[in-house]
């Protein structure tokens, strides 16, 4: 579990889906003066380079945020999602790549907080050295599927959770659902985000329904495929994101922005998209 780095990852077409899917959430989260706090399992880095050793090794962001970053005829949503990555790219090079924490620290507001999670210890250094002195930030070397439950309810009565493992490690599908049942119990009225990988696994196919049957009001399944896996069947074909207690807005914004993503991150013919809820 801890040899995994996102850094090889960063920027692809699946940091796409999954952060412009987080800033939508917390924009609207944002909508009320009340605060609310941001709890991320599995926080990363913080930030990324893309051109370092292992972001260039697979270059993985080239189907991803590169595809997106010169465009000027960006819908509304990936040009708010673009506009944050830039920000974090205060010269106008596409340089870094901000992870879900720094797109957080951007979007929350005074009075809200931070909760992030990371036991890789490189990661966790770094995180640390990023986010640890900012007010209303905690970082934890410790298990977020664990730790989950500890942070909610929060006094607000308002929450937002990131669940973004990398399913590289032993039993995260099943750790995820018996994660978010215990903070179910807990915090029905949280909105919980869960990333999945569309690869060759069956408890990947199995994981959205498997999550549906937590949702005790309605849910948000969104997914992307841009590629076909290899001969072997290995490869990421796509990613999906499983909200549970959705923002009401976010199914029509989707719907508006998800055929304009399939065409532009799209990497053979049958890149598609799918989108299904459960209203509340």
């Amino acid at each position: 579990m801890l040899a995994y780095r996102h850094a090889f990852h960063a920027g692809n077409h699946a940091d796409v889906l999954k952060h412009i899917v987080l800033t939508r959430v917390l924009r609207y989260m944002n909508q009320k003066d009340k605060p609310y706090r941001y709890i991320d399992t599995h926080a990363g880095a913080g930030g990324y380079s893309l051109e370092g050793q292992y972001a260039q090794k697979k270059g993985e962001y080239l189907q991803g945020i590169a595809r997106l970053w010169d465009r000027d005829d960006l819908p509304e949503l990936a040009a708010d999602y673009v506009q944050l990555v830039k920000r974090f790219n205060p010269d106008g090079r596409m340089e870094q790549y901000p992870g879900s924490p720094a797109f957080a620290q951007m979007l929350l507001r005074p009075g809200d907080q931070m909760r992030l999670f990371e036991r890789h210890p490189t990661d966790h250094r770094i995180l640390t050295s990023f986010l640890a002195e900012t007010k209303g930030v905690e970082v934890r070397d410790s298990d977020g599927f664990d730790g989950l439950k500890g942070q909610v309810p929060p006094s607000s009565r308002r929450a937002v959770t990131l669940m973004d493992p990398s399913y590289e490690g032993h039993g995260d599908y099943g750790r995820v659902i018996v994660s978010l049942r215990e903070a179910l119990e807990r915090f029905v009225e949280g909105v919980y985000m869960v990333w999945y990988p569309q690869v060759s696994k069956l408890e990947a196919a199995q994981l959205p329904r498997r999550l549906e049957t937590l949702a005790p009001k309605g849910w948000l399944h969104v997914r992307l495929t841009v590629q076909v896996p290899d001969a072997q069947g290995f490869g990421l074909a796509g990613s999906g994101m499983f909200i549970l207690n959705p923002p009401y807005t976010l199914h029509d914004e989707l719907v508006e922005l998800m055929p304009w993503l399939v065409d532009v991150l799209g990497q053979y013919d049958d890149a598609s998209y799918l989108i299904e809820q459960k209203a509340a």
